[in-house]
């Protein structure tokens, strides 16, 4: 091919791919990092949750390395919540607690990882219909526990942790019941050693939970199952002793509110 014919072909496809971008539109062009953060705080407001996380990600950019950035991410991670996108709002929130250790934002960071997960999945009461107890995964609400826990931890004064704290003892129950569930669901199709362990568990990992009341006596049930006696006995003494009024012994008289389940109280 002639170069001068070569050269005009570059020319034009250049013209051609500028003109492109030209006519691209940018709605956020033109705007300071502030001008954008004030209308993202806007979209917020009023539940425009996408735009505000597009506009959210250009102030990241457009302030990189200040304070308004830092907020920006904060707000980025609650709108991705908002919208449903779970994955990109974690790795979001994540990232920001891990180049800002020392932020003054870093307790709402926690609470709000926490609460990611803590809506992800809320054990038990979660979406049940339907699925195998023995394949549910508990990670989102085990990792929720884990950042509420930071957050009391590092900050007990802070604003979120009341509200952590009651979110913790109510996964910690869900955790038990779950356990529960699954020892009862492996007891009544007739897998006694896996019933019994998962009941254990739930005695030894959460041991305050009211669901350990039915988990000792998941325990004595499979121990008799698997002709254990002396195990067997062992969990019935226990649960004599710290549920004596329990439903699951034989004449006692359960209280007025034992049919009722642990959520119930929330």
């Amino acid at each position: 091919m002639p170069s001068r014919l070569m050269a005009a072909l570059l020319a034009a496809s250049a013209v051609v791919q500028i003109t492109g971008c030209a006519t691209g539109k940018d709605e956020f062009a033109g705007r300071s990092a502030e001008k954008l953060y004030a209308e993202a705080k806007e979209d917020l407001q009023s539940g425009n949750y996408e735009r505000a996380a597009k506009a959210l990600e250009r102030v990241e950019g457009l302030g990189a390395g200040t304070l308004l950035s830092q907020q920006a991410q904060l707000d980025l991670a609650y709108a991705r919540w908002k919208s449903n996108d779970r994955p990109q709002a974690l790795a979001t929130i994540d990232r920001f607690i891990k180049y800002n250790p020392s932020s003054p934002a870093l307790d709402y960071a926690l609470y709000l990882r926490g609460v990611i997960n803590f809506n992800d999945n809320l054990g038990l009461l979660g979406s049940l219909g339907g699925q195998d107890l023995s394949e549910r995964d508990q990670k989102a609400s085990r990792d929720a526990w884990q950042a509420f826990k930071q957050l009391v931890d590092q900050f007990p004064a802070s604003r979120y942790a009341a509200d952590a704290r009651l979110r913790m003892d109510y996964i910690v129950n869900a955790l038990a019941t779950y356990e529960v569930h699954v020892a009862r669901y492996y007891y009544n199709r007739g897998a006694y050693v896996a019933a019994a362990n998962r009941a254990q568990r739930a005695v030894a990992e959460y041991p305050q939970s009211p669901a350990i009341e039915e988990a000792l006596h998941l325990m004595a049930q499979s121990y008799d199952k698997l002709q254990l006696p002396v195990l067997r006995d062992d969990a019935q003494r226990v649960l004599r002793s710290n549920y004596p009024q329990s439903r699951f012994i034989a004449g006692a008289t359960p209280p007025q509110d034992a049919q009722r389940p642990w959520w119930r109280f929330w």
